[in-house]
Order: structure tokens, then C-alpha cells, then sequence
């Protein structure tokens, strides 16, 4: 395994020899200094007897520091590249190309990157597996099968424990929980999509093109309307025991609070419930399309599409996670009487966001000729930034961005947020460039939080990936299946020669990144 000195000075260490390559006296005795610190550095390595760098983290067997890895079509693969230098192989060039070894999964398309963990979970198109991968050791640990086939919306908790996902083919939602080695699949008609917080305490599943009027819920165990969100929840040994043979189950919270279950599995004796979220006299849900959660753990906020996807109004609605509304004792999903009680309309739409700090960035789309309730758009659509406070529950700014369906966001160096979007060659921006306007039309935006400058970037393709280079000032993307570079200064693109492929690239991820947030997939 190449050791810690060898990678620093390859790395710069090497670029420090370099500039002092004039042999003048003292540059030779800069030299002599840098090189002297450095086998220092690896006694002490040798004293310890570990090879790292941080965080504790085991150096990979490549060698690389500062990995950016790719989900390659044809071929399938997972390729990976220095993203220090810029290249694919080795400095020594003893290694042509990286990749992480026994991947042989169909079609990668989305990386659920998590660097706390040393893990990555691959998606493929087509495909009833989720395939985990070491980044230490860089090679497939685990291949998890997902009970109900394949999903179109799949996640594994942090942890590693469960795995939660929804098939909008087979209307199901499915389940793998590692500590009791089962599999459940539940029936939801219609499901469509499933955000899991963090911690795993929270998965809930989004039922396509619906809406959900404000006091909805299930009193005394009746149904009363339709619903929009589900949560799923792991049920105790005593609600199972009450469970059984019941698919309908109703829960009766600490609180008084009723809730009945859309459907329990398996039903002889059920692990898994999916229970409706009510909504309180001051909420609703419109199209909702994904949730996101506070830093804090406190609320989740579910994203309305709105008029985007054939709805009424955009808008982000609040379900507070207190005690009565938790499975408390349990682990795994818990979300039993979760209940909403705001909404707060985004006129400018909303299909993604991102925290940072109490601000909360919104990316989304609205019609920009008329609207009618019920009629749709009559012009085109353009896309918008909306900064919203969530500390004073206050819109502070909104921005011209790329069109077209944002689905990545990722915060990067130099104060930058980046967006990547699809079907951008669809919206204003660009009608406006065909119409003879100097006016870029790019799927991906870079979006500076100190001063709300906008960068629009100009076009090759959909924006699909997203990883941020953290400390070195740079961002890697897949646009249009290819891979570019950016700087954070001024999204002036980097030379990216010695990383393109030969294949189509749907999603990047840093692998190195200091923290699971250096992740565009929640």
C-alpha cells in the first residue's frame, strides 16, 4: 500500500519540488528542508504502523487522496480520477484508469455518496439492486437486493441498517431492515418517490400528481379524504401483536391522536406499517415531490411542486417531529402521527432545496405567461432561486436561474451554490437565445450566497451530477453524459481532457469529502 509520505509528496509535496526546481543555493536547501520534513513525517507514520489521512480514514490502496467517482454507461462502471490533478491514472503512470473492483451492476445511474461512512449506494436503471461500495478498500462490500424489484426511489440509511424504497410500477413500497434481516414490501397505489432523513428515523413516500386539502387526517380510525404523503413505520412487538391480521391497522398516539394504517406487512403478524400524514387546518400538500430536513432534526419541510407538475400553488409545507409523533423507543423508521401544519407558498415553484444555516435554497420553475387554476401554463417556463428564512419564515430573495426540472444542488467552495437541472433546452431562456438574445441556456447554475451573483452555464446537456472538490476550490459534473470541471471563482471550465470517458456519465460523487453533506442525493 503506498504510504502517507509518498502521497503527500506526490501530491504537494511534488508541486513544491517543482517550483523550486532552479538550483540556486537556497532553493536547494528549500529543498532540502521540504524533503527532510517529509521522511519525518513518515517515521512517524512507521512509529504508528497506520497508513490515513483524515478523519481517521485508511488510505485507499490507489493511493489517491482526493477521489471523484463516476456512474459510466456503456460500459457499466465506476470509474475514478484524481481529482487533485485532474487525470486518471497514477502520477508514476504505472495505472492507465481506476475503478472500484467487482462492480458488474447494469446501467449506474445515481450515487448516494457518503464519506462519514467510507460508502457509496448504486442505483442502476432497471435493476432490484442497490449496490454498496468501500471506498476504503475501493471495491464492492454488498450488493442489496430491493424486495419489491426494481425502484425508481431508492436509499439506504447512514447507518447502513435500512434500506427504503418506491416502485411506481408495482405501486409498492419496499423495506430491507438489516438488524432483523427481513424484507417487506407494502402496497401504495401510485407511489412515487421516498425521502429518508439522515438518521433514518423518517422515510416518507410521495404519491404521484396528487394533492391533499388542509384537515385531513383519520380520526377515530376513519379515513377522511385522500392523501398525498405516507410515512412508513417499523412497528414495536406490541403494535405488531395488534396488528396482526389487520391491514388497517389504527394507532392511538400518547396524545389521544388516531391513526390508520393504508396497509401493514407481512399481515400475519406485520413489521412495517405505512401510515397517512394529516394536515392540519393551515396546511396542505400540492404535488408534493421530495422532503427535506432542518439541521436541527425539528421539521421536516415537504417540497409542493405546484403548477410545474400540473398543480394549483408551489409551495413548502411544515410537519414538526415532536415526541407524540415518533415511535419512541423504536428504531428505524418511527414516523407514526406525523402531522403538518403549514403551508407556505414559493410563487416562484419549488422541486428542490438545500439548507444552509436557517436559510433554505429553493429551486424550482413558473409559468411565465398566464395561469389558470386547472388549465395550465399558457407560456413557457423559467427557472428561479429562492432564498427562504427559515428562522422568520420570510421569502429574502429570488433569482433567474437555469430552466427546467432541478433535481441537484450542492453547496461548494468561495461561498458558491450549485444547481443542476433537466430539459433546460425547453424553458425562456432558451426561446430567447433562438430568438437571437446573448443569453446562456444551461442545465447548470453556480450561485454565490454572499452577494447572489448568477452564473448560468452554457449548454451540454442535462446536469445530472454534481460533486464539490472541497478546499481546492473546483466542482466535477456530469452535463450531457460527459464530465467538466469548474472553478468556484468564476465557473471558468477547467481542463478536463485526462478525465472524460469513453461512456455516459449520469452522476459524480466526491468520495473524499469531509462530510456525507458533499452529497447531491437525499
Amino acid at each position: 500500500m503506498p504510504s502517507l509520505c509518498y502521497t503527500w509528496l506526490s501530491h504537494a509535496g511534488f508541486a513544491e519540488l517543482v517550483r523550486l526546481k532552479i538550483l540556486k543555493k537556497r532553493s536547494v536547501v528549500r529543498v532540502s528542508a521540504l524533503v527532510s520534513m517529509s521522511c519525518a513525517l513518515c517515521l512517524m507514520l512507521l512509529a504508528c504502523g497506520k497508513d490515513f489521512y483524515i478523519a481517521g480514514r485508511s488510505l485507499p490502496p490507489s493511493g489517491i487522496l482526493n477521489r471523484v467517482m463516476f456512474a459510466e454507461q456503456n460500459p457499466s462502471a465506476l470509474p475514478f480520477v484524481d481529482a487533485y490533478y485532474d487525470v486518471r491514472h497514477n502520477t508514476s503512470g504505472t495505472v492507465a484508469q481506476f475503478s472500484i473492483s467487482g462492480f458488474s451492476g447494469t446501467l449506474p445511474v445515481a450515487i448516494q455518496n457518503m464519506p462519514d461512512q467510507q460508502t457509496g449506494a448504486i442505483s442502476s436503471a432497471n435493476s432490484s439492486s442497490l449496490i454498496l461500495v468501500n471506498y476504503a478498500q475501493e471495491k464492492v462490500s454488498q450488493t442489496l437486493t430491493i424486495p419489491g424489484g426494481y425502484a425508481n426511489s431508492v436509499f439506504v440509511s447512514h447507518d447502513l441498517n435500512y434500506l427504503y424504497a418506491a416502485n411506481d410500477a408495482n405501486h409498492v413500497v419496499s423495506i430491507y431492515d438489516s438488524p432483523a434481516k427481513g424484507s417487506y414490501v407494502l402496497n401504495l397505489p401510485n407511489v412515487d418517490s421516498i425521502s429518508v432523513n439522515p438518521g433514518g428515523t423518517i422515510a416518507l413516500a410521495f404519491i404521484k400528481n396528487s394533492d391533499q386539502a388542509a384537515s385531513q387526517s383519520t380520526q377515530n380510525g376513519t379515513p377522511n379524504g385522500d392523501f398525498s404523503v405516507y410515512s412508513v413505520v417499523k412497528l414495536t412487538q406490541s403494535q405488531s401483536l395488534a396488528a396482526a391480521n389487520n391491514p388497517h391497522y389504527t394507532y392511538t398516539g400518547p396524545n389521544g391522536v388516531t391513526n390508520t394504517a393504508e396497509d401493514c406487512e407481512p399481515q400475519n403478524l406485520p413489521g412495517y406499517c405505512l401510515f397517512p400524514v394529516s394536515t392540519a387546518s393551515g396546511a396542505k400538500f400540492d404535488h408534493p415531490v421530495k422532503a427535506v430536513f432542518s439541521s436541527d432534526g425539528s421539521t421536516i419541510y415537504v417540497l409542493d411542486c405546484g403548477p410545474e407538475c400540473g398543480g394549483t400553488e408551489a409551495g413548502i409545507t411544515a410537519i414538526p417531529i415532536t415526541a407524540p409523533s415518533l415511535n419512541t423507543g423504536n428504531v428505524g423508521a418511527s414516523g407514526i402521527n406525523l402531522t403538518a401544519t403549514s403551508f407556505t407558498p414559493i410563487p416562484d415553484g419549488v422541486t428542490d432545496a438545500l439548507f444552509n444555516g436557517n436559510t433554505m435554497y429553493l429551486a424550482g420553475q413558473k409559468c411565465s405567461g398566464t395561469y389558470t387554476t386547472g388549465a395550465g401554463c399558457s407560456g413557457l417556463f423559467a427557472g428561479y432561486l429562492t432564498a427562504y428564512d427559515t428562522s422568520s419564515n420570510s421569502i429574502t430573495g429570488t433569482y433567474s436561474i437555469s430552466d427546467g426540472d432541478h433535481e441537484k444542488m450542492l453547496l461548494a467552495d468561495e461561498n458558491t451554490l450549485w444547481i443542476g437541472s433537466n430539459d433546460c433546452n425547453q424553458g425562456v431562456r432558451y426561446a430567447a437565445a433562438t430568438s437571437g438574445q446573448n443569453i446562456p441556456y444551461g442545465c447548470l447554475t453556480m450561485f454565490n450566497t454572499s452577494n447572489g451573483a448568477v452564473t448560468v452555464d452554457s449548454y451540454k446537456g442535462n446536469a445530472t451530477g454534481i460533486a464539490a472538490v472541497t478546499n481546492f476550490n473546483k466542482v466535477y459534473t456530469a452535463e450531457g453524459g460527459q464530465v467538466y470541471i469548474y472553478s468556484t471563482a468564476n465557473m471558468a471550465q477547467l481542463d478536463n481532457t485526462n478525465v472524460t470517458v469513453a461512456g455516459t456519465v449520469t452522476d459524480v460523487a466526491y468520495i473524499d469529502g469531509e462530510t456525507d453533506a458533499n452529497n447531491t442525493d437525499y
